[in-house]
């Protein structure tokens, strides 16, 4: 009986089979490769593309860890108590000149005050020049040029004439008067761009002993500024001639005398509370000796017709 010859399925090595068996690992490490080197060039351009937006991110980054890591070693600060701030107000005053209420009072109402002169016609041909012979401080209360003064002061001449704080002078004319207060209203017909107004303040809570600064013109000198105390509320003056009597006064003792008619008396705000009218010295001097009288400002806007409030 023929003998039927048995064959093996496997192959030996070396056959088709064994190199296809062999070659799959080399293929996948082939992938991975090519996979990580398109991962890279992949990463590589994004970043190409974004530099800038990753540069400023590690900036701030690298800037958080400094300002932690400085705010974790810094020791904690130590708390302020009021030694401190009384070594540092004192510091403060003694390293630095601050103004007094005076110079404050004047700086705030400064642009305000005008001289206002009281002048007669010419009669000197020659010259053709007017004589001046009234003067007297005035308070711009209104910035289209409207200005409070004594009636005494602008009373009886010819022309007026005021004089800015910038030097500008004008001729102006009296368009209202109120003879119970000695009071007169001007308006200039010249005025200059930046004309200021005056700050008005309600006597009402004027109290004796408040600090109070009178501005003008004495004598022609100017502008002056004097500083003083409210003495007395709700005053009585009668005139050297006996002609006017005016009442409710403020009286003070800041230093003025002829020329202060009709300037403001102002707060240490800086804020006017009334219209110098009056010295009392009951000799014929006609100087001041520590009495001053000023219309409350309530009677002056009285005399305008108009509210300061």
């Amino acid at each position: 009986m023929r003998k039927i010859p048995l064959y093996s399925s496997s192959k030996p090595p070396g056959t088709a089979a064994s190199r296809s068996s062999a070659s799959v690992p080399q293929r996948d490490a082939a992938r991975v490769h090519a996979f990580g080197r398109a991962t890279r060039d992949s990463w590589r351009r994004y970043c190409e593309r974004h530099e800038q937006l990753l540069t400023i991110a590690a900036s701030a980054l690298l800037a958080l860890l400094i300002v932690s890591g400085y705010a974790a070693i810094r020791p904690a600060p130590r708390p302020l108590v009021q030694q401190d701030i009384d070594a540092a107000v004192l510091h403060t005053l003694e390293n630095n000149v601050l103004p007094s209420p005076a110079s404050k009072a004047y700086e705030a109402v400064r642009h305000s005050v005008v001289l206002v002169e009281g002048l007669s016609l010419a009669k000197d041909t020659e010259t053709e020049a007017d004589t001046v012979h009234g003067i007297g401080t005035g308070v711009v209360i209104v910035d289209k040029g409207i200005i409070l003064t004594n009636l005494h002061v602008v009373h009886g001449f010819d022309r007026v004439r005021v004089t800015f704080a910038d030097g500008l002078e004008s001729e102006a004319v009296v368009t209202g008067t109120a003879p119970e207060h000695d009071l007169a209203v001007l308006q200039a017909k010249t005025i200059p761009d930046d004309l200021a107004a005056a700050t008005l303040r309600s006597t009402q809570d004027l109290a004796m002993g408040d600090r109070v600064v009178a501005v003008g013109f004495p004598f022609g000198i100017g502008p002056s500024v004097s500083a003083g105390v409210v003495s007395g509320l709700r005053r009585e003056y009668r005139s050297p001639e006996g002609k006017r009597l005016l009442t409710n006064l403020i009286q003070f003792d800041a230093a003025v005398n002829r020329g202060n008619s009709g300037g403001p008396l102002v707060t240490a705000d800086g804020e006017v509370v009334g219209i110098v009218t009056a010295i009392l010295n009951p000799s014929d001097e006609g100087v001041f000796i520590g009495i001053g009288f000023a219309v409350p400002i309530e009677n002056a806007a009285a005399a305008v017709g108009i509210s300061p409030f």
